[in-house]
């Protein structure tokens, strides 16, 4: 189903609340809106397989927008807020856009693309005006609020977030067929999550993100509920999941880590026991921090492992968790394999590269990315390290990008970033290899501080020190950097090279 299906059955059923001002669009709405873009969509001369770009907010019509796309046979390229015109200007040229949907609160970036993209069929702007950009409001008004006779199921092409180079585009071939003809990841939130129609999704992250795109399409596939937070803060999503009765949720480590560290009466002052399911990923959950939320929660914790990609997925709720800390699951879509660097399949307990096996995509444009993922038997990998236990379990170690081999010893970071998140004096913190002669990398943290005016060389010997009461002196780092702020994407992901490469280049 979709939302024309809904708008039918239950027109007036809300399907996108804006957690913030509490706009509240119903399946109605939702409806003749994204029929009337895809009817502005087909004036232009857009057909199936051709591309649009949405360079948006979390903003109550960027669903809207998406479904147009989805209800043209179209594919939609949601694009992140967070680039500079030049990385803007690539990925609508590598996608092959042909109209670019922005908003006023994107002007100055939409500005300075205006000449860049004379190329496009159309571009567009919602909220006020951009010179050299249509009014989306006017340019849709006319247009008929039924469907179009064909509804063809378009498809997102969505880039990587780029955190080790140039963001990359995955493009699944089109179905073919009816925009109601799959349930998409409503029906994965089915099968784990229990979601039904009368569920109440808070998605806490950029839209633009394909877990929180892509969870919010299937929300919208059962006809239930999307409440969109227009920016991530710890208390107002605790006030969020109480007053609007939130069921079910998504969120990454670095927020349950804000979350935890509300004062108690804060943390206390709101009733969550209407959460049924928070589900996690993008980044490692330190154990702690997990062990934590569940105390807090209750065991409503689920994690899942995958990739824009889309080649495989591994989950795992609260009960399996707490008999295999640390793990992230089980594949749910075929043989999971370690492989160390010569292709050889390793034994239970053995941390090697994470390849799926059954899963396929291809880098959009780039043939040698493609290759690169896939060894000879057609397994994929997403650059993860990692090891099984004997019950198939996976837990990862690393970023195969972010090991460091310090003195012929593999360190991996993600293991000293969960120690040092515990102690109460840091917010963030990143830990990556820099040169050392005599041994090859030595080990750096990045440490973004709770008190901005205590980072210096005291804080500096305390975390160290703390680090070595926990982990052997040779994972540890040895120098503390400072930042006023890591640079994060809002899905959590590190832009650790922005960090590291300084380092290199001296």
């Amino acid at each position: 189903m979709f939302p024309g299906t809904h708008a039918t059955t239950r027109p007036d059923h809300p399907a996108i609340i804006m957690a913030s001002s509490g706009q509240t669009t119903t399946y109605r709405e939702l409806d003749e809106r994204s029929n009337q873009f895809a009817h502005h969509l087909h004036e232009l001369g857009l057909r199936p397989g051709d591309v649009i770009a949405i360079l948006l907010e979390n903003h109550p019509r960027f669903l809207e927008v998406c479904w147009a796309a989805e209800r043209s046979g179209l594919y939609y390229t949601a694009i992140s807020t967070r680039l500079t015109p030049d990385e803007v200007t690539y990925i609508i040229e590598d996608s092959g856009s042909r109209v670019l949907v922005t908003s006023a609160a994107q002007g100055e970036v939409a500005s300075a693309l205006r000449d860049r993209l004379d190329h496009l069929d159309a571009r567009l702007a919602i909220d006020g005006p951009i010179d050299g950009y249509d009014d989306y409001d006017k340019a849709v008004a006319d247009r008929p609020t039924t469907p179009r006779p064909e509804q063809p199921k378009g498809q997102d092409l969505l880039y990587s977030s780029g955190t080790t180079g140039r963001p990359k585009g995955i493009k699944p071939p089109l179905t073919g067929g009816p925009v109601d003809a799959t349930a998409g990841l409503g029906g994965l939130g089915q099968l784990l999550y229990g979601m039904d129609e009368h569920t109440v999704y808070l998605s806490t992250a950029p839209l633009y993100h394909a877990a929180p795109l892509r969870f919010c399409m299937g929300i919208h596939r059962l006809g239930a509920t999307v409440v969109a937070m227009e920016h991530f803060d710890p208390e107002d999503t605790l006030r969020v999941i109480e007053q609007l009765q939130v069921t079910h949720g998504q969120f990454v480590p670095t927020m349950f880590v804000r979350m935890l560290r509300l004062p108690d009466e804060i943390r206390e002052r709101y009733d969550v026991s209407s959460l049924e399911a928070a589900i996690h990923a993008a980044a490692p959950c330190p154990v702690p921090v997990k062990e934590q939320m569940i105390d807090w929660w209750g065991p409503v914790i689920h994690e899942y492992y995958a990739g824009t990609e889309g080649n495989g997925f591994v989950a795992i709720d609260s009960h399996q968790w707490l008999e295999h800390k640390g793990s992230v699951g089980r594949s749910l879509a075929g043989p999971l394999h370690i492989v160390d660097v010569d292709g050889n399949e390793l034994p239970p307990g053995e941390v090697g590269a994470v390849y799926f096996e059954g899963g396929s995509f291809e880098y959009h444009n780039d043939p040698d990315k493609t290759a690169a993922a896939y060894d000879e038997r057609g397994w994929s990998t997403l650059g993860d390290l990692g090891h099984l236990d004997e019950e198939g379990f996976l837990y990862l170690a690393d970023r195969r990008s972010n090991l460091i081999l310090s003195g012929g010893v593999n360190i991996y970071p993600a293991e000293v970033e969960g120690e040092l998140i515990m102690h109460p004096r840091v917010v963030d913190v990143a830990v990556f290899g820099i040169p050392n002669e005599e041994f090859g990398e030595e080990v750096k943290a990045v440490v973004q501080p709770e008190d901005p005016d205590a980072a210096g060389p005291d804080l500096e010997a305390e975390l160290i020190a703390y680090c070595k009461q926990r982990l052997a002196g040779y994972k540890c780092p040895r120098s503390v950097d400072f930042r006023d702020q890591l640079p994060r994407t809002r899905t959590g992901k590190l832009f650790k090279r922005e960090l590291q490469d300084p380092y290199w280049d001296t």
